[in-house]
């Protein structure tokens, strides 16, 4: 698996990644290349991105991370993660759904801690986001 930073030649397939991960975000790709967003390759093949934004000095915001479903529990996003935190050293925050368990738990395993609470913060369905920071020297 290689992890490099996406090219406009990947945006079809990391749209088709979001849209079959019902739990991510399901923004335009094309607006990923305005921000730092990596991809996780496997055979040419793009398996996974990580998108993220500088909000403050040595300060980062996730905004989505998603695995395309065939490769999901190898271990692509947790690299894609890790490439993030340790390409830009900081406080990387994160918003996730409280009824996400499996996306908090993927994020403390990593090492991200539960920080606070936003009640009523998304919709379709209505649920509150969990704010979880990783902190790195």
């Amino acid at each position: 698996m290689t992890i490099r930073h996406a090219t406009p030649e990947d945006l079809i397939s990391i749209a088709a990644i979001q849209a079959a991960s019902p739990g991510a975000a399901q923004w335009d790709a094309r607006d990923y290349l305005r921000q730092d967003c990596l991809v996780a390759t496997a055979a040419e093949q793009v398996v996974g991105f990580i998108v993220f934004r500088r909000v403050a000095q040595a300060e980062y915001e996730i905004l989505n991370l998603a695995v395309h479903p065939r490769f999901r529990r190898q271990g692509v996003g947790r690299n894609l993660v890790r490439q993030a935190l340790e390409r830009y050293p900081g406080d990387f925050f994160l918003e996730v759904r409280e009824s996400n368990r499996a996306a908090r738990e993927f994020y403390q395993v990593a090492g991200f801690q539960e920080v606070s609470r936003r009640d009523a913060y998304y919709e379709n369905p209505s649920d509150s986001a969990i704010v979880m920071k990783f902190h790195s020297c």
